[in-house]
């Protein structure tokens, strides 16, 4: 696995984990919040093996090189956030292929998205952890009130100090969620020598303050392998099993017994063989 720099257009480089022959078939993955491109350390080399090109960038405001002003929340809206992922597709995918898109957690949202928008650019996706955008808001609308309990933190990172919060104590909230859900120590430390500094912090928790009203989205036409932890603290049952509704192609869902949020830092192996799997039942 190596790091290389990704320049999208001036201001935008993406540090980026990179693995695999460079004509290989792209598998673009998009981490979500709270952590970084190295929730994918394990996943780079497997895929390297396979025959593929794995590119894990640090998104928007994660890294260094692309950090727009954080009060300018225009530059956060979720489509500038897609228009970082396909043009990071553009710059390692010569010829213009299709390609397999992984993603988790805020990843996820935007996965789905592309999926949504772009199904005839994908060759396969992957979700870890966040269920279908119409699954979710129907799960949090429920009068049990499970899942919107599960979300009280999307409210709580709007606060004014939410950043301040979250960084306090040696970044206790983020070592105590990600330690209760797996994480290990090692992984841990990667992902808070990205994010556990204000300037970052501020950043990811713009993604937050900039994505507005959540918009209506197709059944998903592509492909579709989704990762779920039964142990996960912010996804509940509703959501993931009702994701199967949203989804007009090929679909498996996988329920790992046991696993929190973060299932390719707690059981990297089984989400390994599970993508492997499906990458090769839907090649390019």
């Amino acid at each position: 696995m190596d790091v290389r720099e990704i320049e999208t257009s001036p201001g935008l480089v993406f540090d980026t984990s990179v693995g695999g022959p460079e004509d290989g078939p792209l598998v673009l993955m998009l981490h979500g919040f709270g952590v970084s491109r190295h929730f994918w350390s394990a996943q780079v080399p497997a895929l390297a093996a396979a025959g593929f090109r794995a590119v894990a960038p640090n998104q928007r405001g994660y890294a260094k090189g692309a950090r727009p002003d954080t009060t300018d929340l225009d530059a956060y809206r979720v489509d500038r956030l897609v228009g970082d992922a396909l043009d990071i597709a553009a710059a390692s995918n010569p010829g213009g292929r299709p390609f397999h898109l992984v993603g988790h957690d805020w990843g996820g949202s935007l996965a789905w998205a592309i999926a949504d928008r772009y199904p005839d650019r994908l060759a396969s996706l992957t979700i870890l952890s966040r269920p279908h955008p119409t699954a979710f808001a129907e799960a949090l609308a429920l009068p049990d009130g499970e899942q919107r309990r599960r979300s009280g933190h999307h409210t709580a990172f709007l606060d004014p100090d939410a950043g301040p919060r979250l960084l306090s104590n040696d970044c206790e909230w983020l070592r105590t969620r990600l330690g209760k859900s797996g994480v290990p120590a090692d992984k841990l430390a990667a992902h808070l020598s990205v994010l556990g500094n204000p300037e970052a912090m501020e950043a990811a928790l713009a993604w937050y303050r900039a994505r507005g009203e959540r918009q209506p989205m197709k059944p998903t036409q592509v492909p579709t392998l989704y990762l779920w932890g039964d142990a996960d603290d912010t996804v509940g049952r509703a959501a993931a099993e009702g994701t199967s509704r949203f989804i007009a192609a090929p679909y498996r869902l996988e329920i790992l017994p046991g696993v929190g949020h973060y299932a390719a830092d707690q059981v990297p192996d089984k989400v390994n063989a599970l993508l492997l799997e499906h990458l090769a039942r839907h090649p390019v």
